[in-house]
């Protein structure tokens, strides 16, 4: 049996452990804390302070392992322990929120330090009235063209699905070369 670990890393409240739960046919494990902090706790109640974790079984020989980072820089010293084996990794985008999009740019640039493993942007919240579009968002972080930046609602099944397919073809891509 084949295991591919992915990591899905993005900046705080750009909809990670809700990809991750929609997708996962175990619960997610789940390391969220409630946020005190009263900035952050205007956009929601709780945070992931070390990792989430979901399982998928494609068929009888593949597996994928989903790691979720936490997105707050505090808990960045885990994103390398949890970069460490990844076979490519998702970096989500709040699309509604462009005051997010400089740090969803430097963590893209992290995780690309880490290992030079295949990647994509998932355009996350494209159902929000405020959402830009996937071919906006490229311009705006500077996403070369060959990288695959795809529209994406972290609620939705089917999407987060597409998402994980684009990156294992790149992944499977990258094994055969």
């Amino acid at each position: 049996m084949q295991t591919v670990k992915m990591v899905i890393t993005g900046p705080f409240s750009a909809g990670k452990t809700e990809f991750i739960r929609s997708i996962s046919e175990i619960e997610v494990v789940s390391t969220e804390r409630e946020i005190t902090t009263p900035a952050e706790k205007r956009q929601k109640d709780v945070t992931t302070v070390a990792m989430d974790f979901g399982r998928i079984t494609v068929d009888d020989d593949l597996v994928l392992y989903l790691f979720g980072t936490p997105g707050q820089r505090r808990f960045d010293f885990m994103w390398e322990i949890l970069a460490e084996g990844m076979l490519g990794f998702v970096v989500m985008v709040d699309s509604s929120k462009p005051e997010t999009f400089r740090e969803a740019k430097s963590i893209l640039e992290t995780f690309r330090a880490y290992a030079p493993t295949p990647y994509v942007v998932a355009a996350n919240k494209q159902d929000h009235p405020d959402a830009w579009s996937a071919e906006d968002l490229r311009i705006a972080l500077r996403i070369e063209e060959g990288v695959k930046l795809l529209p994406c609602v972290a609620k939705d099944k089917e999407s987060v699905k597409n998402v994980l397919l684009e990156l294992l073809y790149s992944i499977l891509e990258e094994m055969d070369t």
